[in-house]
This record gives C-alpha cells, sequence and structure tokens, in this order.
C-alpha cells in the first residue's frame, strides 16, 4: 500500500515539473517571436562634444616685462694688501668680518722699525748730498773769481807788452825787456787756461753734487713711501670682508689682508639672450638706459629696489651664451654682495597684441578659434614676446572679444564642436531630462556592465534614478556603445 502512494506520488511531481519546462519554453519563445516582430528602431549616431577652457581676447598696448636672474656685485670695491712685509703691530677695533669703517681710518699698522731705519738713513744721505752740493757750488765760485784775476793780470801783461813795443818803435827800448814783457804774457795766458780748466772741473764736480743730492731726494722719498705703507688705511667708506690678519702676525709683500666694499656702489649683474639684447639696443646698436627692477625672495615676503641699466659686458665669455648686463641699484639698503635676486625690466610697449596663456599657442604656431556653432578653428598668429606662462601675440585675423582655446590638446582640432569653460562660469554640469525608454536602456547598460566595481555602479544608478540626469555621464555612456 505504501508502495503504491509512493509511486503515484513521484509521478505527479513529474507531471507537474514537464508542464513547468513546457510552460517556461512556451513563455521564451512568445518572448522571441514578439521581439522579432517589433519594428527594429535605427541606432542615433551623436557627435562627440568636447570640453575646455577658453579666453577672451584684448588687444591693446603691452608693456613686455624681461625677467632674468643674477647676482648682486659691489661696484667700487678695494683689496687690502701689504705693500712692505713686516710684523702687524696694531688693527683697529674695526677691523673684523663685516666690519664698518669710515674714509681715512687707519686699519692696520705694521711694524715702522725698518722703515724708520732705512728713511733716517737716506735721510743722512740727502744731509751729506747738500753739503757736497754746497761745497761745490763755493769751489765753482771761487774758480770763477781766480779765472777773472787770471784774466785781468794777463790783461796787464799786454798792456805792458804794448808799450814796450811803442818804445821800441822809437829806438829807446831793449830787446831784452821786450822779450821779458812777451814772456810775462804767455805766462799769464798759461795761467787763465789753467784757471779755466780749474772752473771747468769745479762745474763738473757741482753737477756731480746736484746728481748725488738728485738721487738722495729719490732714495729719501723711497723710504718715506715705505714708512707711509707700514700703514693701511680705508680708501673710502664701507664694510670689510675677507678678514685674514691677526695682531703680531708676519705678513708678506703683497700679501692680501681683506676686502673693503663700498655698500652704498652696489649692482645686479644678470644675463639675457641675444635676441633678448636686440630689443634692449638702439638703431645704433648701444644699449638704451632703462628702468628695471630687482627683488631678493626672502621666504614669503620680496625686498625689493629701483635699478637703472647701465651697461652691458664687453666680451662673452668662453662656454656661455647672451649678453651680459649691469644694473646699478639706486636704493641698495638691504641687498649684500652675493645675493642671488631677480631682475625685471620693462622693455619698450608694443602696440596692437593680446596677452594669453603660452598653452593656447601650438607648435605650428596657431590658436584655436571658437568660431560660430562652437565650432574651432585653426588661425595662425605672431609670437612677439614670452613672459613666463604668457605670450604676446599678434593676428590679422582676431580680434578684441573673441575666444580662443586656453590649453590646446592633442585632442582638440579644426571643425570639432567644443563646449566651452569660461573663466568664473557656474561649475554645476548641465542636467538633462531622460524620457523613459532612454533610462531604461541606460539602467541596463550600467547594470551589465561586470568590470563596473559594485560602488561606482551604486552611483551611476542612483544618477540614473533622477529626474534629470548630469549631460556628461549621459554622453560618456553613450559613447561606448556608438548612440
Amino acid at each position: 500500500m505504501k508502495f503504491l502512494t509512493r509511486s503515484l506520488m513521484g509521478l505527479f511531481l513529474t507531471a507537474l515539473a514537464l508542464g513547468l519546462l513546457a510552460a517556461g519554453g512556451y513563455a521564451v519563445k512568445a518572448a522571441i517571436s514578439a521581439r522579432n516582430a517589433a519594428p527594429e528602431r535605427p541606432a542615433q549616431a551623436r557627435e562627440r562634444v568636447f570640453a575646455a577652457n577658453v579666453v577672451t581676447l584684448d588687444f591693446g598696448t603691452r608693456v613686455p616685462r624681461l625677467t632674468a636672474y643674477g647676482e648682486i656685485r659691489a661696484a667700487r670695491r678695494l683689496e687690502l694688501r701689504a705693500a712692505v712685509a713686516g710684523r702687524i703691530l696694531d688693527l683697529s677695533p674695526n677691523f673684523v668680518e663685516g666690519g664698518t669703517v669710515s674714509a681715512g681710518e687707519l686699519l692696520v699698522q705694521l711694524d715702522p722699525a725698518e722703515a724708520q731705519a732705512a728713511r733716517d738713513t737716506a735721510a743722512a744721505a740727502r744731509g751729506e748730498a747738500q753739503a757736497a752740493l754746497a761745497l761745490a757750488e763755493r769751489t765753482v765760485a771761487i774758480a770763477s773769481d781766480d779765472l777773472t784775476a787770471a784774466g785781468r793780470q794777463a790783461d796787464l801783461r799786454r798792456s805792458a807788452l804794448d808799450r814796450q813795443r811803442s818804445i821800441d818803435a822809437k829806438g829807446f827800448g831793449k830787446a831784452a825787456d821786450t822779450e821779458t814783457a812777451e814772456l810775462a804774457v804767455s805766462a799769464a795766458d798759461q795761467a787763465v787756461l789753467t784757471k779755466r780748466t780749474a772752473l771747468s772741473a769745479a762745474e763738473a764736480g757741482l753737477d756731480q753734487a746736484r746728481n748725488t743730492l738728485r738721487r738722495a731726494e729719490i732714495s729719501l722719498g723711497e723710504a718715506e713711501r715705505k714708512l707711509r705703507d707700514t700703514v693701511i688705511r680705508a680708501g673710502f667708506a664701507g664694510d670689510l670682508t675677507g678678514i685674514s690678519a691677526v695682531k703680531g702676525r708676519v705678513v708678506s709683500m703683497n700679501e692680501m689682508l681683506g676686502e673693503l666694499i663700498d655698500p652704498a656702489a652696489l649692482e645686479v649683474s644678470f644675463r639675457v639672450s641675444t635676441a633678448q639684447f636686440a630689443r634692449l639696443t638702439d638703431a645704433a646698436g648701444a644699449l638704451v638706459p632703462m628702468r628695471a627692477e630687482v627683488a631678493l625672495d626672502l621666504q614669503g615676503r620680496s625686498l625689493a629696489a629701483p635699478a637703472t641699466l647701465v651697461r652691458a659686458g664687453a666680451a662673452v665669455e668662453t662656454g656661455l651664451t647672451g649678453r651680459q648686463l649691469f644694473a646699478r641699484l639706486d636704493v641698495p639698503a638691504g641687498f649684500k654682495t652675493g645675493d642671488f635676486v631677480t631682475a625685471t625690466l620693462d622693455e619698450p610697449p608694443l602696440d596692437a597684441v593680446a596677452e594669453v596663456p603660452a598653452a593656447a599657442v601650438g607648435a605650428d604656431g596657431k590658436v584655436l578659434l571658437l568660431g560660430a556653432g562652437e565650432r574651432l578653428a585653426a588661425v595662425p598668429v605672431e609670437v612677439l614676446h614670452r613672459q613666463g606662462d604668457a605670450v604676446l601675440i599678434r593676428a590679422a585675423g582676431l580680434a578684441t572679444g573673441q575666444e580662443i582655446v586656453a590649453e590646446r590638446t592633442p585632442l582638440l582640432g579644426e571643425g570639432l564642436k567644443l563646449r566651452p569653460l569660461r573663466p568664473g562660469a557656474a561649475a554645476a554640469p548641465a542636467l538633462v531630462p531622460l524620457d523613459p525608454d532612454r533610462r531604461a536602456r541606460l539602467i541596463a547598460q550600467v547594470e551589465a556592465n561586470v568590470r563596473m566595481p559594485s560602488e561606482t555602479k551604486a552611483r551611476l544608478l542612483a544618477q540614473l534614478a533622477q529626474e534629470a540626469v548630469p549631460a556628461e555621464l549621459i554622453d560618456r555612456l553613450e559613447a561606448r556603445t556608438g548612440g
């Protein structure tokens, strides 16, 4: 009896399973037939719209600014060197690193003992030369007087000879007397010659004494200069640096003891390209004096001072390019030699130019203009100046008020449709209402994506369930399916 009951129950369950399978198959077949019988809806292709930032052109007069980096240098500096060797006897209290000294202040005193002795010796030698000169002058005077006396005596002898000859002419003279007078005249002439020789020797002695005195004075001047060189004074008011002298140290000749810098005469040295330098010169090639601004970064704040462009380097150093310029600081307060600063110069103004981001100009020298229907058009421009992340451009086909793409990318090109993002525009995405069929299709697409993370899928389904859906999301989803 139990066997029969179980058999009937098994047959009933089997029949019920077969009936359910038949009903399911019929439902599937009916759904397939209904889908095949329904007319196919053609897929509508949608144009892809790109989004990019745009800027508005404003043509007018602009003053290009040239920015360069340089180093502060001292336009007036003095090396303090020991002109003579010796031991440092005394130092000024201000003769320290960073010390401030006044003009003419005594900085270093070397031991003057040897220089003083040499000076005294030279002074004594000059005194001896002066005495020898005085003696030579007296000798010349005496020799001159002797020559004068000998000349007068010779004249007297000639007069006596003439009288004797007159007597002889009258027949009253004697031959012996005439001969004696002639011998006396000859002796007087010989005496004159001897005195003249003595005078010449005395004059030569005088010249030699004068030369000796001149050499003695030169030696004395040299000794006095060496004595003065034992004292080192400040040539001008300024600050000291590179100090290497201590009291009691023996220094050698020409040894550098420090350096004096004038803090009121500072300049900045910086380098620019040859093209930039050409814009800073006139028609004759001379550098145009320009105003500049020098700034020193002080970790959050800046120390600035006006400057004047004064000169350019005379030559290009080996291994370097461009041109070296120098600008004198008008107010050097706060700056020190060696500071690394930024120099900014205002170049001559340019007319009919617009300032745009440097990324807006492509490698082909063109910008993308936002034209009618928000489509892009490539327009060639002339880049006149680059300053930082911006450039100054000029183009005949552009006008004030037009908009161009601020940053060109490989995805953007001529003829594409653009959704412009303007500065200051609302950041909220555009919302688009969806019809039921389109919403169902997008929801089914998200649910069918098995590679999408569950968190992302839940977020997208929540956005698609809203009455209005972001247009960017719709475009992204439909771009994956092609419609």
